[in-house]
């Protein structure tokens, strides 16, 4: 949206409207990211989970004892406490993770692989790694890889400032 009369400024500035090369950038950006979520959660779908299923059992399959504290659980996947706990009862509910009380800290839960989950994990890994490399890392070159890691660093430093 270019500028309007009757426009309302932002933070008592006039809004910085986006050039045509930043609108083709957020815009790729938007339609990449979404696409690209969506083909490998249709893929996960086929052994039964999500993409956020599947972050959940990467993150526990590489903590050690294969167990995080929810709380840390919610932010290394940049989910809310309260969705991660609906996430983390669902899979309870298909044997893949349990909740265990903190022995230190009553108050505190942790969300631990179970041998089902652990299973899991192994079977899907590969297929999911395989997913990632068709649809997105064997389509850049290694410098396009590289440039586009540092493009996004300074991004999610910010963003993750924010919360």
């Amino acid at each position: 949206m270019r500028g309007q009369s009757g426009e309302r400024p932002v933070n008592g500035e006039a809004p910085r409207w986006l050039t045509s090369i930043e609108q083709r950038a957020w815009r790729t950006h938007l339609a990449a990211h979404k696409l690209l979520e969506h083909r490998l959660d249709r893929e996960l779908q086929a052994f039964g989970l999500s993409l956020n299923d599947y972050e959940i059992l990467v993150n526990l399959s590489e903590s050690p004892g294969h167990r995080m504290r929810m709380s840390d659980l919610a932010d290394a996947t940049i989910q809310s406490r309260s969705r991660l706990s609906h996430q983390i009862s669902r899979m309870e509910a298909a044997d893949l993770v349990a909740r265990e009380t903190c022995p230190d800290d009553r108050r505190g839960t942790f969300a631990v692989l179970t041998g089902h989950g652990w299973a899991t994990i192994q079977k899907v890994a590969p297929e999911h790694v395989a997913g990632v490399r068709r649809h997105f890392i064997d389509l850049l070159t290694d410098d396009q890889l590289r440039e586009l890691a540092a493009a996004y660093d300074p991004v999610v430093d910010h963003l993750k400032n924010l919360r």
